[in-house]
């Protein structure tokens, strides 16, 4: 290496920096995190030192990726730790002190390309947080209202996806004229013909150039996002838990295209990533991430899962005392690597199952189990029929491409689904497949809902001959439907309060004023007060027990009406809008990829609250790998405001990790990949999905 490369500043430089959300000058201090004198406005990862390099060829410094590897880096930690706020950190946001600790030398050079001088370009960023892709810039156009995707119409504003990714999404172009095309600058800014391709090509994109962005699925979209900022070309790309919400063929196409660029660190990737998910083995280096938003680790890759590992064992064999900020239970599913032949390696849990377990005990591949599933329910009525429906968008059919067979026998185009009381279904499929589809038309956002054969709690949506009365509304549907799902999430208003979000499930609108039954405020409360830790900013973050009334900080709940939605992380929205879903004791609870963004001591609470309200709890015993369910002391005072699922309820969840599928489902669909004429499948499961991937790649045989 020369001399003059090696004296190369780099990309991004943190010295001694210290971040803060308000400056704390200017934010009046308070006595708590629940207090009304102000908001809490901790500091951000202390003192924190950080570079990435600019050489092409940095020295790996570690991780068996060979001596001369660009860094690729990847943080890690539980829900509430701080990941996004980190990326956040990297691209410009936040107050830093010392002001000078943060810098961009690399982006003053005048080698650099004109295009990536601004910071906000040489350093890209794509979320899929409620602002879409944190102010970027870089989300698909969205609608005003969950319906509009679905409509036939199009606005001047309804870009194609061949136009977003290319970046043509201006009403008025500016047109720059012959001789400055011709320009050094210019030819800076085309996009070569072969990234394009090659883009397109690995992301599955192709057959989806010449729609409206605004009619992609969630895995579409956020294809799509990350395919337009790759196609940016910038110095650095953050991608904030990119596999998050695709299908395992999608994710097994997207890491091989991202491993290739990071080879040639065009560009260089800064991820972030839950615990339990597993790390592409492109990457170089890691952050592991305390629960009070500071650096507990960081380094090259295996040096830093090294130091987890031996902490983990540690704590488990009683020779280490553990940090409460670095909580075993949440490194449980570390370890394992994401190959261009699947997962491989074992978790930090299933290397101490394998140390500790005698001879004679077959090893599992899997997890155990949290709660235990419940006992078969009593089927009732019908809640949902659909007897042949077909999707069509013109010539393009979304959903319902083949024949399937009738309970009498005959055969009839499109899907023939009924889901009665009780019955908790999976919906699987890949990304396209329709899955969103069939929650809109379930929920009557979708406008074909009127003119297709479909029954929801025995009544069509248009009057029927001989039978009296009014149809159901669309406000009658919604009343009888709990839904969670990526849309809900991007049309949730973010100025509502946390107490607001989840009383909107009593109103008509999200903004509307809620109808409160008497028992509705309990509820509300209740639910609050079960999930303070993870939804209350800055209380430390997760923890195994669910003991509700814990202290006096979960036991007042100011702060629910003192925080926004909109200021809560992912993992926290995503709860807000769990309880929002289930609160009610809806007839029909829908969870499309509701647990997607949660790390997993959060997504288990989560499912143990659905399955059993406020009136269980885990043990003070339990860890990551263990868990057992005792009454909770709301249970034994006899004052528990929330069941879990009845007999009387349906549950339909989407999802596309297994673990993110509640213990409870039995029943699943499996649409077949669009523009094919493959019928959907259906089947019955005989025991959790997480315990056993047999039963996960039963789902999948195509």
């Amino acid at each position: 290496m020369s001399s003059l490369a090696a004296a190369r500043p780099p990309i991004i430089r943190i010295a001694g920096g210290t971040f803060y959300r308000h400056h704390p000058s200017s934010v009046p201090v308070s006595d708590g995190p629940g207090s009304s004198a102000g908001h809490h406005n901790p500091p951000l990862f202390s003192n924190l030192n950080f570079e990435l390099p600019s050489d092409d060829n940095a020295h790996g410094g570690g991780g068996g990726l060979g001596p001369l590897t660009p860094h690729n880096w990847c943080i890690v930690g539980p829900s509430l730790s701080g990941k996004t706020t980190l990326l956040q950190v990297m691209r410009g946001q936040h107050i830093c002190l010392p002001p000078m600790a943060r810098a961009y030398p690399y982006l003053s050079l005048d080698t650099v390309p004109h295009r990536l001088k601004s910071t906000s370009r040489a350093i890209r960023y794509v979320g899929f947080d409620a602002d879409g892709s944190g102010g970027s810039g870089l989300g698909p156009a969205t609608s005003a209202y969950l319906s509009a995707r679905y409509e036939s119409r199009r606005e001047t504003t309804d870009f194609s996806l061949r136009d977003f990714l290319l970046g043509n999404t201006e009403l008025n172009p500016y047109h720059e004229s012959e001789s400055a095309a011709g320009s050094a600058a210019a030819n800076d800014e085309k996009i070569p013909a072969s990234l394009i391709d090659r883009v397109i090509k690995d992301l599955r994109l192709d057959p989806l150039l010449d729609l409206p962005v605004a009619f992609l699925s969630n895995g579409q979209g956020r294809r799509a996002r990350i395919a337009r900022a790759l196609l940016t070309r910038p110095a650095v790309l953050l991608l904030d838990e990119p596999f998050m919400g695709l299908d395992p063929p999608t994710v097994a196409s997207l890491s091989p295209l991202l491993s290739g660029m990071a080879a040639k660190a065009q560009p260089r990737f800064i991820l972030s990533s839950r615990p339990q998910d597993p790390l592409p083995s492109w990457i170089s280096h890691l952050v592991y991430l305390r629960t009070d938003c500071q650096v507990a680790a960081m380094g090259p890759r295996d040096v830093v899962l090294e130091g987890l590992r031996n902490y983990v064992h540690g704590v488990r064999s009683g020779k280490l005392a553990e940090d409460d900020k670095i909580p075993v239970h949440a490194l449980g599913e570390m370890g394992r690597v994401l190959t261009p032949n699947g997962i491989e390696g074992r978790s930090f849990d299933e290397e101490s199952h394998s140390t500790h377990a005698s001879a004679d005990v077959p090893k599992s591949s899997e997890p155990a189990s949290p709660p235990a599933s419940p006992t078969a329910l009593p089927v009732g009525e019908p809640v949902v029929e659909m007897n042949g429906c077909v999707v069509k968008y013109g010539e393009r059919t979304a959903l319902g491409n083949w024949t399937q067979q009738t309970a009498d026998g005959s055969r009839v185009p499109g899907l023939v689904w009924t889901v009665r009381r009780g019955e908790r279904w999976g919906v699987f499929g890949p990304n396209g497949s329709g899955k969103t589809t069939i929650v809109s038309l379930l929920c009557s956002d979708h406008p074909q809902t009127y003119s297709l054969p479909i029954r929801l709690f025995g009544q069509s949506r248009l009057p029927e001959p001989g039978r009296p009365g009014r149809p159901l509304t669309f406000w009658d549907i919604q009343a009888r439907v709990g839904h969670s799902s990526p849309e809900v999430h991007q049309h949730m208003p973010r100025g509502l309060t946390v107490r607001q979000i989840v009383q909107s499930s009593w109103a008509d609108t999200f903004r509307a004023k809620p109808q409160l039954t008497l028992e509705a405020p309990g509820k509300v409360d209740a639910c609050l007060r079960w999930f303070a830790t993870e939804l209350q900013p800055n209380l430390g973050g997760s923890t195994v027990t669910t003991t509700a009334s814990s202290s006096s900080q979960v036991d007042d709940l100011a702060w629910a009406d003192n925080y926004f939605f909109g200021e809560l992380s992912f993992s926290a929205q995503r709860v807000l809008l769990f309880i929002r879903a289930v609160v009610k004791n809806p007839d029909i609870v829908v969870l499309d990829e509701a647990f997607s963004g949660m790390d997993e001591s959060v997504r288990d609470k989560c499912e143990l609250f659905l399955s059993h309200g406020e009136t269980a709890t885990y043990a003070a015993h339990s860890t990551g790998s263990s868990k057992d369910i005792v009454e909770s002391e709301v249970a034994k005072r006899g004052i528990v405001k929330v069941h879990g699922l009845t007999d009387q309820q349906a549950l339909i969840c989407i999802a596309h990790v297994k673990e993110e599928v509640p213990d409870c489902v039995r029943e699943w669909i499996c649409l077949p990949e669009a523009n094919t004429t493959a019928a959907a499948r259906f089947g019955r499961l005989d025991g959790p999905l997480r315990t056993d991937r047999r039963r996960w790649d039963e789902i999948w045989a195509q």
